[in-house]
């Protein structure tokens, strides 16, 4: 099996290619602004059979935010009209391709309508020589999913780790702070030896993650006791930012090589 990250670009979250000897998955599919370069880039990650028309078989949807839903519908229709799956909570809003709660708005674009079928904790999709499993994780929005890969353990995190020194944000429809908590302590009981979060590069090797994880559940626990709210020295986040920006810089952590295979 080969695990590919596609780098997102510019508001795009992270993409990632799951091409087992028997299946391909695709992890979120950016906006709609790449969604043209996006076909190209994940056709020249799958293996092929024998008649090398293999593409696509499904893709996941770690949450119903455009930089991570909005080119669902075009790379689906552009291999075969796959199926999308995403959290039962978001099947509906991307059925009618509402910008509001998808934030499209936010990005002065419009929400493709968006056919998908529900998924839920614990389902599961057989890749041949692995096998990825569908783990609840809201807070940043209630239909907040990851994805986990067992044998290698790799976990796809979604919005709900944005970046290794950028904690997500819960002020959001949908958005918990509690449940934000619960999740990271979903994630360490887990113990996954590598995570793709929404932006920037994998995060490796367990010592990193416990320490990234850790330092997100400290933040969160922290801002619980302040009655749910950010530090106000914080700046407040940019009008797309489904993330947080601490004040001072948290310590960017040793970056990892783009795309590395797991």
């Amino acid at each position: 099996m080969r695990i590919i990250r596609l780098p997102g670009i510019h508001h795009d979250a992270n993409c990632v290619v799951f091409s087992g000897s028997d299946s391909n998955i695709l992890v979120d599919a950016g906006t709609t602004w790449y969604q043209m370069l996006q076909v190209e880039r994940i056709s020249g990650h799958l293996n092929k059979s024998e008649d090398a028309t293999q593409t696509l078989d499904r893709i996941l949807l770690t949450c119903r935010r455009y930089p991570f839903a909005g080119g669902a519908k075009h790379i689906s229709e552009h291999n075969g009209k796959v199926p999308i799956h995403i959290h039962q909570d978001a099947i509906s809003v991307l059925q009618t391709g509402d910008f509001y709660s998808t934030w499209a708005n936010r990005y002065d674009s419009d929400m493709p309508s968006t056919e998908c079928e529900p998924i839920s904790q614990g389902d599961s999709f057989d890749l041949g020589d692995g096998e990825l499993v569908a783990i609840s994780l809201p807070g940043h929005c209630s239909d907040g999913m990851g994805y986990f890969e067992k044998e290698r353990g790799v976990l796809v995190s979604g919005p709900v780790l944005p970046r290794a020194d950028s904690p997500s944000r819960w002020d959001m429809p949908g958005g918990s702070l509690p449940d934000l908590v619960s999740s990271l302590e979903t994630i360490i009981d887990l113990s996954p030896r590598s995570i793709v979060p929404a932006r920037g590069p994998t995060i490796k090797g367990y010592d990193r993650i416990s320490e990234v994880l850790n330092q997100h559940l400290t933040f969160y626990e922290e801002c619980l006791d302040n009655d749910g709210s950010a530090p106000r020295s914080w700046p407040r986040p940019a009008r797309t930012a489904y993330f947080l920006t601490s004040e001072p810089p948290w310590p960017l952590l040793e970056k990892e090589k783009l795309g590395d295979k797991k």
